[in-house]
């Protein structure tokens, strides 16, 4: 193999199973999750090991899905600007059909605008099948972005890409309007299990959720961010499933929320940009195809469907990570003594276990 497409070995061990039940998906599965970091594959384990404690898994809701494209026109003036984010609206359904002829699973729902001095940014909205949609929304836009220059005067071309999108960079437009999948996850701890498996106790799960997660990332300044460490398991997912990797800074944006009910633990996070595909570029590896296919995200279906399950299986794994660590947390030192234990020789990871 040339050294221009060599492989570069990522330590990958699936853990698991963990139980997932929702709109999308009723299952039990294990995961697979590329990592330098050792300690997260038996961090994620422990959730999941929760998760088939209880009746219901974790309950994970596809709430919305859009992939979007912002482009960047130029009017002559601010009223010239407004004129033609008017004419965009009432052209709506020309607009779908242009789209239409773009690609066989490309579908525009929806388009945004916001005006500054005479500059028009627009944000088309798409769905884009089992693919996480790139591609396919430069594409359309680009044709879209064509015909308006053609038929609506005063306006010049900006940019393909406008930044109002908001692509690979952590922003709060991402979590207001949504680009990808939007996934809330779930799960009710009862107080047992909390004790037996987690160490803890549902109370101070909550108090380091809100002091931590909460207040502390206030005062860091995070960008609509409330959480430990979303970002190592989608990071992992995304690597053994052929995912963009880059698309964690804005996934990676999400809440955690904790709860005591009466001893018993209701655990949330909350993934609006959740950016994941079955198809597409980095899905013809072979390993690749073989985890996406014992995930359940090779079967014959209606587009979208694959990529549905995708989504909710990351987010499910995310929420197993998360909740370990916050736990792990509530105790002085357990942190620390598991990573001391668990890197102490790296050399003993195995590729692919």
């Amino acid at each position: 193999m040339s050294e221009a497409h060599a492989i570069a070995g990522v330590p990958m061990k699936w853990v698991g199973p963990l139980r997932i039940s929702g709109n999308i998906a009723d299952t039990e599965t294990h995961v697979p999750l590329a990592t330098y970091e050792s300690p997260l594959w038996p961090s994620v384990g422990r959730g999941a090991k929760v998760s088939m404690l209880t009746e219901q898994g974790i309950v994970a809701t596809l709430v919305d899905e859009r992939m979007t494209r912002s482009v960047l026109v130029e009017a002559t003036d601010a009223a010239t600007a407004l004129r033609a984010a008017q004419s965009i609206e009432t052209h709506i359904d020309e607009l779908r059909d242009i789209v239409r002829g773009c690609s066989r699973f490309a579908r525009l729902i929806g388009v945004r605008h916001e005006i500054t001095a005479n500059l028009l940014f627009i944000r088309f909205e798409f769905a884009t099948g089992d693919a996480s949609g790139h591609n396919m929304a430069t594409l359309a836009s680009d044709a879209l972005l064509k015909h308006l220059l053609h038929t609506i005067p005063g306006i010049s071309y900006g940019s393909i890409s406008g930044n109002y999108c908001t692509d690979k960079k952590a922003t709060a437009i991402n979590g207001i309007l949504g680009r990808g999948k939007n996934v809330v996850t779930e799960l009710l701890i009862p107080r047992r299990i909390v004790t037996d498996v987690l160490h803890t106790t549902a109370a101070k799960v909550v108090e380091l959720n809100i002091r931590k997660n909460l207040l502390g990332t206030l005062l860091a300044g995070g960008i609509r961010s409330a959480n430990a460490h979303f970002a190592n398991m989608l990071l992992g997912f995304y690597l053994a499933t052929g995912q963009d990797a880059a698309n964690i800074v804005e996934g990676s944006q999400g809440v955690t929320m904790a709860e005591d009910r009466d001893g018993d633990l209701y655990f949330s996070c909350t993934l609006p940009n959740l950016i994941v595909g079955t198809v597409g570029n980095g899905k013809g590896l072979g390993f690749v195809e073989t985890n996406l296919t014992r995930l359940g995200c090779r079967t014959e279906a209606e587009p979208g469907h694959n990529a549905r399950r995708l989504a909710v299986i990351a987010a499910a794994t995310v929420l197993c990570g998360e909740l370990s660590l916050l736990a792990a947390q509530t105790n002085p030192g357990e942190l620390m003594r598991a990573h001391i234990q668990l890197e102490r020789d790296t050399t003993t990871a195995k590729v692919g276990a």
